[in-house]
């Protein structure tokens, strides 16, 4: 009976003692490293705004898409279109010359990112601070993520829709579509190359930004002020 009462007692404990040992954990850190909670907060807000900068003014770069890992290519349904029209010589090079164009629409977009990841890095309470710096690898571009990417989207449209419009993407595009559904026996298509260039974009966006924050969490010399080196010192031990 006394057994089962302790283990009964334990369980009803358990989240307390969990709760207790994180804050623990929190205090000591802030007491090793001399940082007081607005100054983690800061430190973690410095960390993300470096990748989210970095990321937006590398990928709109020319060929910062176009020549790098987060290059976006066609969607399914256009690259059926490529595939039929291969052999008409109007189109030969349909393939490379979309994939090009909308590469370079993507790379006017991005620095349109730069202020909204910053409003949202301001925004960052101590609370996020806290569960980013504990948290997992990812932690940081998670939560820009969660805060940042339905706001992105929106305004990366109608900028991505400009682009594609300014570097020709939509008259090729929509010379080959209309070329594909006059042809015999097959599904007309209608796609839409302006949602499928922003969800490609912001993807290479928000991957280029987790690179850096592994960046820093695991390479000290990443860590270009004394405040990254002072509070990332806790995550390196935990």
């Amino acid at each position: 009976m006394k057994i089962w009462i302790v283990t009964v007692a334990f369980f009803l404990l358990l989240p307390n003692l969990v709760d207790a040992q994180i804050g623990n954990l929190l205090d000591r850190a802030r007491d090793r490293i001399g940082l007081g909670e607005s100054e983690v907060a800061a430190g973690l807000k410095e960390a993300l705004e470096k990748g989210a900068d970095y990321a937006s003014e590398t990928l709109s770069e020319t060929d910062g898409y176009y020549m790098s890992p987060y290059k976006i290519l066609l969607p399914d349904e256009a690259q059926t279109v490529v595939s039929r029209l291969s052999s008409v010589p109007a189109f030969r090079n349909l393939e490379d010359d979309l994939i090009k164009r909308i590469n370079r629409a993507a790379e006017l977009a991005a620095a349109k990112a730069k202020p909204i990841f910053r409003d949202a890095i301001r925004g960052m309470t101590v609370r996020d601070a806290k569960d980013i710096l504990l948290g997992e690898d990812d932690a940081a571009t998670r939560y820009l993520h969660r805060t940042t990417n339905e706001q992105l989207f929106a305004e990366f449209l109608p900028v991505i829709r400009e682009s594609l419009e300014e570097v020709n993407a939509v008259k090729v595009w929509e010379e080959a579509s209309t070329a594909y559904n006059r042809l015999p026996m097959v599904s007309p298509i209608d796609t839409r190359l302006d949602e499928h260039v922003t969800n490609r974009g912001l993807e290479g966006l928000f991957s280029m930004i987790e690179k850096e924050e592994m960046k820093i969490r695991t390479d000290v010399s990443a860590r270009t002020t004394d405040r990254l080196r002072k509070v990332f010192a806790e995550q390196d031990d935990r």
